[in-house]
């Protein structure tokens, strides 16, 4: 008896599974107008005389939903026959946006909705796309506007799809207070946050109108600037009051600082499997910071310091993590370098990029199809993709793939819009200036930077588009070249002179911080006097051609390029001619060193070398002698230092300059929107190589003197208060100086 029970089982079981999965023969489809039966067939993945079972009726059933063009599906397994009855979605004949006067905007929109023209109509996508235009339209400051999606159905396939949109007025940001307990002066608060106070000039600015998208970035601006500074764990709110009177928005920042913490220790707990004598590099960087203030642009340093000997070593599979533990008011950092799993990447997938070519994302990845994966290299990839600044988010997610060891990952990136318009206006006692820029970091989608600047005062006309790729054919390398124009008309000094010209660049990290520079320009230089020109000048009337090269080097070791507080970078370039009617060879050599005291106390000695000489006996032309401007000898008038030629100022043939600034932390209270610095200035103009008979004026000019900054509501003020120490008798000094500039 069980035994015939057991042999009745298993016949049972046999049968079921037969029944389950059988040789699938003939397919028919009802139903499809629009979609063609072998379409239907691809995208389902369905197979003709292989094995089919119920799951895989499942995984067809799944396929043709995630395809957008059926609104119900019906799927029946019969007698080795897969019948599919389908009803389509109606078809979007126009989409049509109203209300929106800008063309440019409505196809911006367009791109970004998912219902699309000539795509299927699924109901269930209106109110996502009514919150993408909500949310495009609170990007650019309208905060209340009202969408109303309609239809209107042509036939039963067909349909209109109409958006009305009513954006409202724009809502600007009245005033922006900080508030708790910051430490840090206000003035230099908004200088690190993107917003500006809404004044009437700055009609061109987007920072001027309150949206949420530019709130969170004022906060991880504060966050990371507050961090940098030692601040590991500051705590930054915004309450945006109600709406004023007027309508507007006033923007307060709440800011408890918390304790400035100290690097006391950096440990390494490394994984047996690595050898240690590999990352003993690392040693010599922990001695560096330790004692510092915490940042976490210095841990990033380690990290990428330890991607290098990762790299360098050629070591697959390694995971690290990093670990900080607070002890009183210091931190000890803990690198864990581990081996990871032996996974590789078998897909990565671009989302979102309907602007932005996705060989610009992927020319940011450093995994490939097929290479081992890590959460390093992904983590390292969206930062590089990040670091570009045409996203306003970028995120990842990491999926099984088709086996246990491979991984698919998804990059998702939201564009944001990377064109600028701005325009500005000077005026001080050397005379006004205006000021007028466009620029776009991602011209035609190529992620690559275009900027065209005018420039007029007084005496001087200046143009010039520059156009770089910060990653020239993917080998992470920026190239550029440059147009320009210069016209100076100096009818005081008996002179007319024009130059015109191009160059061509490309720079990159050559070793760890060095970066080096090579470049070739060309320009064309006229010069024209009249009778009132001095004789030495009516010699170097006429017109120069010149072809000439560059080389250089930045070394960079500041803990950040915005607002350092401690570090240094050095520079260095030569200009050598390749043609050039008059011959010669130019240096120039900078350095900058900062310290920091205290949150507002930074010291910062600067130095200043610049030389020009001619070759073959041949003397330098007006338009290439040196001068020192009024930021690196301050006391001084602009162009009013060094020889002179009768009654000009004619530069020369050395410039050298070395500035000691120092800020005033908490001297005046915030209240009054100023900020105090003191400065000691030393100088030098000298060298004429074209008259034997003119004084060099070799002589050490001095000056000292406090800036005062204010923000005042009309637009940035700046007053230098000078005394000159020592000069030549041919310098022509100022004691005071104002600057009032801004940007609309």
């Amino acid at each position: 008896m069980l035994k015939k029970l057991i042999t009745t089982f298993f016949c049972t079981l046999f049968l079921s599974v037969a029944s389950a999965a059988v040789k699938l023969q003939n397919v028919i489809i009802n139903g499809n107008e629009r979609v063609s039966n072998e379409t239907i067939i691809i995208y389902g993945d369905i197979k003709i005389n292989e094995i089919i079972d119920e799951a895989e009726v499942d995984n067809i059933l799944k396929k043709l939903y995630e395809t957008n063009f059926f609104e119900d599906v019906k799927i029946k397994l019969e007698n080795n026959t897969l019948k599919l009855n389908l009803r389509e979605y109606p078809v979007i004949n126009q989409l049509l946006i109203v209300g929106e006067p800008s063309l440019k905007l409505k196809e911006e929109l367009k791109k970004v909705l998912n219902l699309k023209e000539k795509n299927s109509f699924i109901k269930s996508n209106i109110s996502r796309d009514i919150d993408i235009i909500k949310n495009f339209y609170s990007s650019m400051g309208y905060n209340f506007s009202n969408i109303d999606a309609k239809f209107n159905k042509i036939d039963a396939k067909n349909i209109d799809l109409i958006f009305e949109i009513n954006k409202g007025e724009q809502t600007k940001i009245s005033s922006i207070t900080f508030i708790g307990d910051k430490k840090i002066k206000n003035k230099r608060l908004m200088d690190v946050i993107a917003s500006e106070k809404d004044q009437f000039w700055k009609f061109l600015s987007r920072n001027t109108k309150f949206s949420k998208s530019l709130l969170n970035l004022d906060i991880r601006l504060l966050k990371n600037y507050y961090k940098s500074l030692g601040y590991y764990d500051v705590n930054i709110t915004s309450n945006s009051a109600e709406l004023n009177k007027s309508g507007d928005i006033d923007l307060i920042f709440s800011i408890e600082a918390g304790t400035r913490y100290t690097v006391n220790k950096i440990l390494t707990n490394l994984d047996p499997t690595f050898d240690k004598i590999m990352f003993f590099d690392l040693e010599k960087d922990f001695k560096k910071y330790v004692g510092d203030y915490y940042s976490p642009f210095k841990i990033q340093k380690l990290i990428e310091k330890l991607d290098k000997l990762i790299e360098k070593n050629n070591i697959q599979f390694v995971e690290y993590n990093i670990e900080e533990e607070i002890v009183g008011d210091s931190i000890t950092v803990k690198l864990n370098i581990f081996e990871g799993d032996k996974i590789l990447v078998e897909r990565i997938n671009i989302i979102g990029n309907n602007v932005t070519n996705e060989s610009v994302i992927r020319g940011e990845i450093i995994l490939d199809e097929g290479d081992p994966f890590t959460k390093i290299s992904l983590d390292k990839s969206i930062a590089n993709i990040k670091s570009r600044r045409i996203f306003r988010n970028v995120n990842s997610k990491v999926l099984d793939g088709t086996e246990k060891n491979l991984k698919i990952i998804d990059i998702n990136v939201e564009e944001m819009p990377t064109g600028e318009i701005s325009a500005g206006a000077g005026v001080g006692t050397n005379g006004g200036s205006l000021a007028f820029q466009i620029s776009e970091n991602n011209w035609l989608g190529e992620g690559k930077k275009i900027n065209f600047s005018l420039e007029t005062d007084e005496e001087s006309l200046q143009g010039q588009i520059d156009y770089s790729d910060p990653n020239y054919n993917f080998l992470g390398n920026s190239f550029g070249y440059s147009l320009f124009s210069v016209n100076n008309d100096k009818p005081n000094q008996g002179y007319e002179n024009s130059l015109i010209g191009a160059s061509v660049n490309t720079k990159f990290e050559q070793y760890e911080n060095i970066f080096a520079v090579l470049g070739l320009s060309i320009s064309h230089d006229d010069l024209s006097t009249d009778d009132s020109a001095s004789d030495s000048l009516k010699k170097q009337s006429g017109e120069f051609s010149e072809l000439a090269a560059s080389y250089g080097f930045d070394y960079d070791q500041r803990d950040r390029s915005f607002m350092p507080t401690s570090g240094s970078i050095i520079g260095f370039r030569q200009t050598l001619p390749v043609y050039a009617d008059k011959s010669f060879i130019s240096n120039q050599f900078t350095a900058s060193k900062y310290t920091s005291f205290s949150e507002n106390f930074v010291l910062a000695n600067k130095f200043y070398l610049s030389t020009i000489d001619g070759l073959n006996n041949d003397d330098v032309r007006l338009s290439k002698r040196n001068f020192l401007s009024s930021k690196r000898l301050r006391g001084f008038k602009k162009g009013k230092v060094g020889p002179k030629d009768g009654k000009d100022h004619v530069g020369g043939n050395y410039a050298a300059a070395f500035n000691l600034e120092m800020n005033l932390p908490k001297l005046l209270p915030d209240s009054t929107n100023l900020d105090v610095g003191l400065f000691l200035d030393f100088g030098n103009v000298w060298g004429v190589d074209y008259d034997d008979s003119i004084d060099e004026s070799n002589k050490l000019r001095s000056s000292t003197g406090f800036v005062a900054n204010y923000a005042s509501p009309i637009g940035p003020l700046s007053f230098t208060f000078s005394q000159d120490l020592s000069k030549a008798s041919t310098d022509e000094t100022e004691s005071f100086n104002f600057n009032l500039g801004t940007t609309f």
